[in-house]
């Protein structure tokens, strides 16, 4: 079985892309996936939640919903965080370190609420290792999906290091390898943390190249 393990409903790219429940699914047939785990990223806690339901709804076995963590003014997200989870069968949290700090007084909270849970929290550092240290060490209950490697499409391999290593002494990490652009970083992160460890998945969907040759292209990437 082909999953997809990072899909976005609605996606950061600068036009704050929203992708249909049923574009997804035609990608993932044309490329021969079985199903995908999606969220929604760039809107509020309870919207992403909205939009997740709404496409587990439509392809409940196809479609993997996460929530997402985004501190509000105007709702306790905890308390949506635990709904999804608990009520709606959400399986993980996505918590975006661009959207919000990854400090302790902001995210700690969520942390603690997905070991609880049971559920893994997956993390776009954006490149910031030292809150990984943080936080891995800190929630070692909890499970840590590192997307990207640590940093979307970066070329620096000190850095990525610093990720794997981190993954490498803490059993609770994972890493993601979506939008990692050098391919051997790959190889080593499976020979230091395995297999078991290392997550396939595209940061999908894109518009260009179709859909279908873009996630053919990034399986082949890892088969290779």
């Amino acid at each position: 079985m082909i999953i997809d393990s990072h899909v976005h409903l609605k996606h950061g790219n600068v036009d704050r892309t929203e992708y249909a429940a049923e574009t997804i699914v035609e990608s993932m047939d044309g490329a021969g996936v079985d199903k995908s785990i999606v969220f929604a990223i760039c809107t509020t806690a309870w919207n992403a939640i909205e939009l997740a339901t709404a496409a587990h709804t439509q392809f409940p076995d196809r479609l993997i919903p996460y929530a997402y963590a985004l501190p509000s003014s105007e709702r306790t997200i905890l308390d949506d965080l635990e709904e999804a989870v608990v009520n709606r069968g959400f399986k993980g949290i996505k918590i975006h370190g661009g959207e919000c700090t990854l400090g302790e007084y902001v995210s700690d909270p969520v942390l603690k609420l997905a070991g609880r849970l049971g559920v893994p929290c997956l993390i776009d550092f954006c490149g910031r290792h030292k809150d990984l240290d943080r936080i891995a060490n800190s929630f070692p209950e909890t499970q840590i999906i590192v997307a990207h490697l640590g940093q979307y499409l970066t070329s620096n391999q000190p850095l990525i290091d610093q990720f794997i290593g981190t993954a490498e002494a803490c059993p609770n990490v994972y890493l993601d390898i979506s939008g990692v652009v050098l391919l051997w970083k790959i190889r080593e992160a499976v020979e230091r943390v395995g297999a078991l460890r290392v997550i396939w998945g595209t940061d999908g969907p894109y518009p260009t190249p179709d859909l279908k040759t873009y996630i053919t292209t990034d399986i082949a990437k890892v088969r290779a």
